[in-house]
């Protein structure tokens, strides 16, 4: 016989995706135009017009505050469908270099990762939020390029991870540094021959 009590409500006030859409945005409003080292959680409520006990309830802390606010950038990446697997990584490495080309990008993701070298669960936020997330990116160019015939299906599920983690970092690595570290150009001519450098490595590491 079926209890005749009702479910058990859930606790808490519940959260807000206008709110917490109005606090990103804020947040990244204030990178633009305050930089990391003088962004406060109490300018950010003002600008998103909210309770400063808002942004505690959702955020630990400024660090987790923008790493989600810098996630959602990320978010906006693409693959396009070029016919090619290169021409694929041209389209996406552009669009990567794009968006940490913008200020919020920069300066949000250089001081978290500074940040995190001395927090390992801010280096895990980054790692969940970032990296795991646009990691889609490669499983779908890879699906992509195998249905195309351009790359062999691995042999099993722990090389498939292993080479998704592979392309994810020598894709990431190189446009981070060409952008932040080294501030050079990732122009087309750059990426034409990054994407032939990447290509040339899976097709010989598929060889193998």
């Amino acid at each position: 016989m079926q209890s005749s009590l009702p479910a058990p409500r859930a606790t808490g006030r519940p959260r807000s995706a206008a709110a917490d859409a109005a606090i990103l945005a804020a947040t990244r409003e204030a990178l633009v135009e305050l930089g990391w080292s003088k962004l406060t959680l109490s300018d950010v409520a003002v600008r998103a017009g909210v309770a400063k006990t808002t942004l505690y309830r959702r955020w630990a802390g400024k660090n987790e505050l923008v790493v989600d606010a810098v996630a959602e950038l990320f978010d906006e990446l693409e693959l396009p469908d070029r016919g090619t697997l290169g021409a694929d990584i041209e389209g996406v490495v552009l669009q990567f270099a794009a968006i940490l080309a913008r200020p919020e990008a920069k300066s949000g993701l250089m001081a978290v990762v500074a940040e995190s070298t001395r927090d390992e669960a801010l280096r895990e936020r980054i790692r969940t939020s970032i990296v795991d997330r646009q990691k889609r990116l490669v499983l779908e160019g890879r699906e992509r390029a195998q249905a195309r015939g351009e790359l062999p299906l691995e042999r099993d599920e722990s090389e498939a991870a292993r080479t998704v983690d592979l392309i994810f970092d020598v894709v990431a690595g190189a446009v981070v540094h060409r952008c932040l570290v080294s501030a050079e150009p990732v122009d087309e001519e750059w990426v034409r021959g990054f994407t032939k450098v990447l290509v040339a490595g899976l097709a010989a590491t598929a060889a193998q």
